[in-house]
């Protein structure tokens, strides 16, 4: 850490540029889709690359914590050391479990059983996911390399690294639509995986001089082994898989609602907008796991300071009339989606006001090295996510979209109650007006 007293301005340079890269991801997947809306069959082609792309966001979702735990864990080479095995082992098994859908029958059950994919499809589907699941593994790469570059307040890296990930992406994507031509989508799922490779070879450049440049060993750290890292991530592990069960049960009761079809397209655009409100709001923890021993009031009082902002975007966009002119002319609905889909936001706003200061107390466990709190936490948002959502769907049924909404909205609540309950336990939150730590 350098020496500099912590200020806003210091807070500020080190959280916009994780901001801007959060929320740049947003437009790869524009590209993506672009690309693939101009081939001869867009409906199937953005359909196989969809599907495959659901699978994905669930088996990437264990390599994202890895960003998280090197940014709590690693402070010299004895500890990024024991990380890199972990690492070796997790990339180990991505490829293992992506090879058994891809070259087994087994592919053909998650697609087709699970997911319920038309068996015409799965070909395609599984063809399309053939070609993902290395994503997973540059993501890995590009996300141990961020914890250090994060922790090292290097934070503008991850902003030009997005830039040129882009860059790349919409170049490859002109090559498709103009030469080579749009004919599957393996087309978005091979440009998507460059896009992955270029961020993650910036991160890597940019992190393996930072991890050279480390002490041996850090006096007072006492992360050495391969076995501290895995008692850390474990339960990190753990709560994704947890959390992989929230989104089907999601589609399977908007399934029950009395318009089915708009229940689960509203439900889709409200929460995309909502996401994209929150998504320079996302790396609040970061600020927690660098800066909360250095000055905790400071950091209190920066989150105060910036928490509220993404429930106030979405509440100015759901209950303004700017709601009708951004669904109507940014996104392109009209109708009755149009207004479902606007009733559907305003039933999210609990979501986006809880979401960043769960973030802040998942940022003081991750410190306190608490990980078994947040599978306990998620575990709580599963169930109550999924028991309000048969509550509301055999009470309310023609709320359609906005039972989802409530839902995971409640669901969230209930993690964040458990996590603030062991915080507090923990006794780190400090009050206002006491004299920040040295």
């Amino acid at each position: 850490m350098s020496d500099v007293p912590l200020s806003w301005k210091r807070l500020l340079l080190f959280f916009v540029p994780l901001g801007l890269s959060a929320s740049l991801v947003t437009l790869s997947h524009v590209i993506i889709n672009r690309t693939l809306a101009s081939a001869a069959s867009p409906e199937t082609v953005i359909a196989s690359y969809a599907l495959a792309g659901s699978l994905l966001a669930v088996t990437e979702r264990p390599s994202t914590l890895l960003r998280q735990t090197c940014s709590a864990l690693v402070r010299d080479k004895i500890s990024f050391k024991a990380l890199t095995f972990v690492t070796y082992v997790f990339l180990v098994c991505v490829l293992l479990i992506g090879g058994i859908i891809v070259y087994t029958p087994v592919g053909r059950g998650i697609f087709g059983t699970l997911f319920g994919v038309d068996q015409a499809l799965l070909p395609s589907v599984i063809a399309v996911y053939g070609v993902l699941m290395f994503v997973s593994v540059f993501s890995v790469i590009r996300n141990i390399y961020q914890g250090i570059i994060i922790t090292n307040n290097r934070t503008k890296w991850l902003t030009i690294g997005m830039v040129i990930r882009l860059a790349g992406m919409y170049l490859l994507s002109l090559y498709f639509v103009n030469i080579q031509g749009v004919t599957s989508g393996i087309v978005g799922a091979v440009i998507f995986l460059a896009g992955m490779v270029i961020e993650a070879s910036v991160s890597f450049l940019e992190g393996r001089n930072i991890a050279r440049r480390l002490p041996v060993k850090k006096p007072d750290h006492h992360i050495e082994t391969r076995g501290d890292v895995f008692r850390f991530y474990k339960p990190l592990l753990y709560s994704s898989l947890v959390a992989m069960f929230i989104g089907p049960a999601l589609n399977i009761m908007l399934g029950k609602t009395d318009g089915v079809a708009l229940a689960i397209s509203s439900f889709a655009v409200a929460a995309s907008l909502m996401q994209l409100m929150l998504s320079f709001f996302i790396y609040i923890h970061q600020i927690v796991l660098n800066y909360y021993k250095v000055d905790p009031v400071l950091v209190r009082k920066f989150a105060l300071a910036i928490g509220f902002i993404p429930a106030a975007l979405v509440a100015i966009i759901a209950y303004t009339p700017l709601g009708y002119w951004v669904f109507g002319h940014v996104m392109n609905v009209e109708g009755q989606l149009l207004q479902e889909s606007l009733y559907t936001l305003r039933a999210f706003i609990l979501y986006p006001l809880v979401m960043p200061w769960l973030d802040y107390g998942n940022g003081l466990i991750l410190l306190g090295g608490q990980t078994k709190v947040m599978f306990r936490s998620q575990l709580a948002n599963a169930i109550c996510t999924i028991g309000f959502l048969f509550l509301l769907v055999a009470l309310f049924p023609h709320w359609n979209g906005m039972v989802g909404a409530i839902a995971q909205s409640l669901g969230l609540l209930a993690e964040a109650v458990i996590i603030f309950l062991v915080v507090r336990r923990m006794g780190r939150e400090p009050k206002l007006d006491r004299t920040a730590a040295p």
